[in-house]
């Protein structure tokens, strides 16, 4: 599976996007309402192990980097094992962040946030 953020839709208020693909390698989601469902409660436990892959992904990919002697098919192997786990790590972040609530006055935020970087 492999996760291309620019070839995916755009989110959608309502629904979330899943850590899974099709058949046929599109994107699949799910109609929330934040009750918690099963098959949001499977999305979450898969998510927390994607990240706990990902994180074991990196330590091996340093070990990796570090490893002089490594050889070409060793560095090879760490990069495709890395671009897999930060695919399904950018998935997991697009899916939690078009679930994250809206500030209403967020546009306020970023006018008050550039009159304070302005130089004076």
């Amino acid at each position: 599976m492999s996760y291309d953020r620019d070839a995916a839709p755009a989110p959608v208020p309502g629904l979330r996007l899943l850590p899974w693909e099709s058949e046929g390698g599109k994107p699949c989601f799910l109609s929330a309402d934040g009750a918690g469902g099963v098959l949001s409660r499977l999305a979450d436990a898969i998510e927390a192990e994607q990240l706990c892959d990902g994180a074991d992904v990196l330590k091996g990919a340093v070990a990796v980097l570090d490893d002089g002697k490594a050889g070409e098919h060793a560095l090879r192997r760490a990069l495709r094992a890395t671009t897999q786990a930060f695919g399904d790590v950018l998935r997991v972040a697009d899916s939690r962040g078009a679930r994250l609530p809206v500030a209403a006055d967020r546009g306020q935020e970023a006018d008050e946030r550039e009159l304070r970087a302005e130089p004076t």
